[in-house]
């Protein structure tokens, strides 16, 4: 039997404490209610857990999601779901342990900021500095390695609240990303093995102060990714983890950003330079990977870079990839409030 097609979320409603949820589109309801409603010994196994406590077992606890979904009723999703609209949406896994990043992983993303900052051997005009960038990508891909680096988990925040910005002279940016959960853990995991390891797919904004990265006080130390992408809540991580039996071909999905309504990033994960498999056989190589870890596998073009165009308070950013629903970030300045659901 083919599984029905759900999300797992996390939520809170009022002063309570934040719970697991199963989403059904943008509607959700209590793994813990849903359990007492639809009683088995097989639903048990989702009782009193987080989703960060699903994916320690996540090939029992995917089963037990996958049962409990084909034993939903009309009346049970009438009588127990409720409108996102309706509560606070938390992180999905709220919070993982490990969050790693994977930069500079979208070619054309690449190609346009060599032409952006003009970077690359003197004395050639526009098409052949394109050129030069093209092959560089693509002697990157056929020798080179991922470039990842970690971002605390203190960035991380909801897909509809607001994000308290930095003052403009530090260029924040939006960087729409496909986030990648794992679910069981590893060192050394095998490029053949990766995707084993994949718990599910959600939507992600690496949010970054462009104006930050680079070190100008002591050059030779180079880029300062803490100062730049690790500031409270540059992570929207949601609304929802979609499991991985539910994304056919991950690179099939496409991302887009609009900003005030105007489309900013619009490319498909097919333009990835290193792909998942290669990602997580890099950084399990340096790391162990552990069940409920992120990877935020890379921007596609459209950054604010290439627009020169930053945000600003009252920006509204709406991030939406292929099935795994979307966010809506409302931009505000700092000493603002962090309303939920904003």
């Amino acid at each position: 039997m083919t599984p029905q097609e759900y999300g797992l979320a996390t939520f809170r409603s009022g002063a309570e404490p934040p719970r697991a949820g199963l989403a059904i589109g943008e509607r959700i309801a209590a793994l813990d209610d849903l359990v007492r409603t639809c009683p088995s010994s097989s639903h048990e196994r989702l009782a009193g857990k987080s989703v960060l406590d699903l994916l320690q077992d996540w090939n029992s606890a995917l089963e037990a999601a996958d049962n409990l979904r084909a034993a939903l009723t009309e009346t049970v999703v009438q009588d127990h779901f409720r409108a996102f609209s309706d509560i606070a949406i938390c992180p999905p896994v709220d919070l993982p342990r490990q969050v790693f990043c994977t930069g500079a992983n979208y070619r054309k993303h690449v190609v346009d900021l060599t032409l952006d900052m003009g970077v690359g051997p003197e004395g050639l005009d526009a098409a052949g500095l394109r050129r030069w960038a093209e092959n560089m990508m693509d002697e990157r891909a056929a020798t080179g390695e991922p470039y990842a680096f970690t971002k605390p988990v203190s960035t991380i925040a909801g897909a509809y609240d607001a994000l308290i910005l930095p003052p403009l002279d530090e260029k924040p940016d939006w960087e729409l990303e496909l986030g990648v959960i794992i679910g069981q853990g590893g060192r050394n995991i095998s490029r053949a093995d990766a995707m084993s390891h994949v718990a599910g797919y959600a939507i992600v904004n690496d949010v970054t102060s462009r104006s930050l990265i680079g070190r100008t006080d002591y050059r030779q130390l180079g880029t300062d990714w803490l100062r730049a992408k690790g500031q409270p809540g540059f992570l929207p991580f949601g609304p929802v983890l979609v499991p991985a039996q539910f994304v056919s071909n991950p690179y099939d999905l496409h991302l887009k950003l609009s900003l005030n309504g105007d489309v900013m990033q619009d490319e498909d994960a097919a333009d990835m330079i290193f792909d998942i498999r290669r990602q997580i056989e890099y950084i399990s190589r340096y790391a162990r990977l552990m069940p409920g870890d992120l990877i935020c596998t890379g921007s596609p073009a459209g950054n604010g870079t290439h627009y020169n165009r930053f945000l600003k308070p009252g920006d509204l950013m709406v991030g939406e990839i292929t099935g795994l629903g979307r966010q809506a970030i409302r931009c505000v300045a700092t000493g603002s409030a962090r309303p939920a659901n904003g």
